[in-house]
């Protein structure tokens, strides 16, 4: 199995607003995220979050990635079990102390980026 995704290649046409690059790249965070390159809403959301991340400054060390496989119609994942991940894309923030401050899960009503920086600024 990979340890990367695809989709966590920057699409790199994203603009990005500075207000959600300065939440996401703030100092001690760190992402963990997982998707699928077989999944539409990873191949729809990932890239752009991806791109946002790099517009941020966030080094490659602060994003881990795992990818997510389906085995006999089910999703199956390193760090599933253990982070409570059902469906894809999710994303998971952690503070310096490895907290966990916020997660977004599959879709919401805005991008990933935009999603997580209002809930980081929401804390």
């Amino acid at each position: 199995m990979s340890t990367t995704l695809s989709t966590m290649d920057p699409d790199g046409g994203a603009d990005i607003d500075p207000d959600v690059a300065a939440a996401l790249g703030a100092d001690g965070l760190t992402y963990k995220v997982w998707g699928g390159d077989w999944c539409p809403d990873c191949t729809g959301q990932l890239p752009a979050f991806a791109a946002a991340l790099d517009a941020a400054g966030v080094p490659a060390d602060r994003i881990e990635q795992y990818p997510v496989e389906k085995v006999d119609g089910e999703k199956q994942g390193p760090g599933m079990d253990e982070y409570s991940v059902e469906y894809i894309p999710t994303v998971i923030v952690f503070d310096a102390e490895g907290e966990e401050l916020t997660r977004f899960v599959e879709s919401a009503d805005t991008d990933i980026a935009t999603f997580l920086a209002r809930e980081l600024a929401a804390d």
